[in-house]
């Protein structure tokens, strides 16, 4: 077992364990709550917050983090390691998922010239603004909307679809009939500043539109993620180069609470996918509201496909994460993918993506009021501290088991060096593939296990020296002593095992490492003594040393015998 740990943890390049926020410092980060009112947020909205967050740390594998609540509006998390701050930022997203409907498209440039929507002329004048708009709103021969989407920053495979690889049947051009298949969706091209705005109630939302610039690096728009609002504005998500969208969006139709889950997906060229996605599923009622919003939307692409009311925008956080055409029929299954081209849509920013889906939205809106990186030099000092003291700890042990069992020691010494051995490799390829950190609660949790470890030992060797002391042979002691001893240690192996398991469940931060670290420590407890203790008696019981009982293997039967006292006998003045 040991050659197979050892491999594996060289194969995967990681020679030493990854250390805990207290050892290898990390970054803390201060959350703080924000409501429209200004007021203390509900207590029970904050509670919420840290449970989706503690949620979204496990589903990241990062062990050792901690979140917790501080005083009424703050929210404290730990991540230990350098350069988490992506982990910090993911963590404290807000998430909040909307599918809306949208009204108008245009280029993120603001359009200054644009007249307000407001002032009315008659007469003469009203027919030559009139004029003047129609010039001004007629699309260039470019950007006119085509049954062909041409590039627009992120590349046009990205999409809200089906996840049926089955292709529509209808050719191009031709409006096809709802279905659940999967509809051919591309993300059309823009329209100019100067849209068409029927439909649209909201002269301020209009004003806003005309007015905003998605180019700058800040491209929130106040009020984008609110559901009550009717109509809302909204840019892409922040592009590196390319084109940038702005939108005019319509009611939510579907929020993210109706999304039941949300996965990561490789690339799938049998489905038409050349990059990651993000797979996802909706609840009973979001799978219906999904279905109507997408009918709606494949209602307007089939009265115009330039309408720019046959796609429906995917908002996340109050910006457009996409905003496909329903080109091929309303999607009714209850499913959903969102994929993008390979250079945004990676491995990571798909798993980020379907993690938040996944955990819920954050029911408050956070903002960051401190960040600091943590230093690990007071852990370092605790940590040496707390080694010396183990390796005191061990060396007692050796020494009681050396003075005590003379020959029979050696193999509690070679027992624990095996234990210690596997525990090491354990905590290193733990490290890699699950994010385990090793933390000072941690270390408390191995040293504590020396004495457990060392209990089994004492069970089996003492169960045995008593076959010796009713006069039987070693080798079939060794047996006898085994079956016995067994039990024993499995029953005391598992009230322990149950214990570290009940504290790791209910507690949280250092007591929960401690408990983790008990509980792996138990179960290699066991496979020690049932695979290398025992065996390693059996096999040193046919050996002259120990089999002849040689005083100093310390299963000698006459000291054994010697060393059992005897029954002591009551005597009476009158027997004298």
């Amino acid at each position: 077992m040991l050659a197979v740990l050892t491999g594996v943890m060289v194969l995967q390049g990681q020679l030493t364990p990854k250390l805990g926020l207290d050892l290898a410092g990390g970054t803390t980060v201060t959350l703080t709550a924000k409501t429209e009112s200004g007021k203390t947020p509900p207590a029970t909205q904050m509670d919420q917050a840290v449970k989706i967050m503690t949620q979204r740390v496990n589903g990241l594998g990062v062990s050792d983090a901690e979140v917790a609540k501080q005083g009424s509006s703050n929210i404290v998390v730990n991540v230990p390691g350098q350069g988490q701050d992506g982990v910090v930022q993911l963590i404290g997203t807000t998430a909040k998922l909307q599918f809306r409907q949208v009204f108008a498209a245009a280029d993120g440039k603001p359009n200054a010239a644009a007249p307000a929507p407001t002032p009315t002329t008659t007469g003469k004048d009203a027919k030559k603004d009139k004029d003047k708009k129609d010039k001004s709103a007629s699309p260039s021969p470019s950007t006119s909307p085509s049954g062909t989407a041409t590039p627009r920053g992120r590349a046009l495979s990205e999409a809200l679809a089906a996840p049926t690889p089955q292709p529509s049947g209808s050719a191009p051009g031709t409006p096809a009939p709802a279905t659940s298949g999967t509809p051919q969706l591309q993300v059309p091209p823009v329209q100019p500043s100067g849209a068409d705005y029927t439909g649209i109630d909201d002269k301020a939302v209009i004003k806003q539109f005309e007015e905003l610039n998605c180019y700058k690096a800040d491209k929130r728009v106040p009020g984008a993620n609110d559901p009550a609002r009717k109509f809302v504005v909204s840019c892409d998500q922040k592009e590196e180069g390319g084109q940038v969208s702005k939108y005019i969006l319509g009611p939510v139709r579907v929020l993210g609470e109706q999304v039941s889950d949300a996965s990561a997906m490789p690339p799938d060229a049998t489905q038409g996918q050349s990059s990651w996605w993000v797979s996802m599923k909706f609840k009973s009622q979001g799978g219906r509201e999904f279905g109507e919003v997408t009918a709606d939307a494949y209602q307007a692409y089939q009265a115009n496909p330039g309408d720019p009311r046959g796609q429906v925008a995917i908002v996340l956080d109050g910006q457009v994460v996409s905003a496909p055409q329903i080109r091929s029929g309303a999607i009714t299954g209850g499913t959903a993918q969102i994929d993008g081209p390979p250079e945004s849509f990676t491995q990571s920013y798909a798993n980020d993506l379907a993690n938040v889906l996944k955990y819920g939205a954050l029911p408050l809106e956070f903002t960051q009021s401190s960040i600091d990186e943590v230093s690990s030099t007071l852990g370092s000092d605790q940590l040496r501290g707390g080694l010396i003291a183990g390796a005191i700890g061990l060396a007692l042990v050796v020494l009681y088991c050396l003075f005590y069992y003379r020959g029979l020691g050696i193999v509690a010494v070679l027992s624990l060096l095996v234990a210690a051995g596997i525990t090491y490799l354990s905590v290193v390829i733990l490290g890699e593939n699950m994010g385990f950190r090793l933390s000072l609660p941690h270390i408390i949790g191995l040293i504590v296990s020396i004495g457990i470890t060392a209990d089994s030992f004492i069970v089996y060797f003492e169960r045995l020296r008593d076959e010796l002391r009713a006069g039987r042979k070693l080798r079939p002691s060794v047996e006898v002593a085994w079956k016995r001893a067994r039990r024993t240690i499995l029953v005391a192996d598992a009230v322990t095992f149950l214990a570290a398991l009940v504290l790791y469940f209910l507690a949280v931060g250092g007591v929960a490492g401690f408990a983790f670290a008990m509980g792996l420590t138990t179960l290699i407890d066991i496979v020690v003594v049932f695979f290398f203790t025992k065996p390693l008696v059996a096999l040193l019981s046919r050996t002259q040393f120990f089999g002849r009982g040689h005083p100093m293997s310390g299963l000698d039967p006459r000291r054994l015998h010697k060393a059992t006292p005897a029954p002591a006998v009551r005597t009476s003045k009158q027997e004298v």
